[in-house]
């Protein structure tokens, strides 16, 4: 019996350290609202979630407004790997896309594979408020990083 009562006194600090951590994070995320999403990205692949979430928000046509490029989410599997096309304004070759979920943030990660596009890719995270993905583009070529935004088509 005493065992059982360790085991959920255990159990209640797990959640509560859970509930409290949850609730630091989510202070931290208020505190720094205001910096775009893109200002916490780095380059590197996103780490999928293994959570169920609704990643239906990425899918459609976004354009970049400063050259007219528009990357197109076609569908995205429950494993978060996606069907995605780039143009410039001809198609671009995507070698693939992946999305995910950190901290109820969604981000979508794109590598491109094809001629002046070796391994170039685009770090992204959605915003629900203006409906757009920020974040950042590495020339691969150039080895040069770009602050991005893409807006998305009606």
């Amino acid at each position: 019996m005493r065992q059982f009562h360790l085991l959920l006194i255990a159990a209640a600090t797990l959640v509560f350290g859970g509930c409290e951590q949850q609730k630091t994070n989510s202070e931290t995320t208020t505190a720094t609202s205001d910096a775009k999403p893109a200002e916490v990205l780095s380059n590197a692949p996103p780490v999928v979630s293994t959570a169920t979430v609704d990643f239906s928000k990425l899918k459609g046509r976004w354009e970049r407004p400063d050259g007219g490029y528009v990357l197109e989410i076609r569908d995205i599997a429950a494993d978060g790997k996606a069907d995605a096309v780039y143009f410039n304004p001809s198609p671009i070759k995507v070698e693939s896309t992946q999305v995910s979920s950190d901290g109820g943030v969604l981000k979508v990660f794109v590598t491109l594979r094809d001629v002046n596009y070796p391994g170039c890719t685009y770090t992204l995270a959605y915003d629900p408020q203006s409906d757009q993905l920020f974040g950042k583009y590495y020339q691969a070529t150039a080895q040069q990083t770009y602050d991005i935004a893409f807006a998305r088509l009606k």
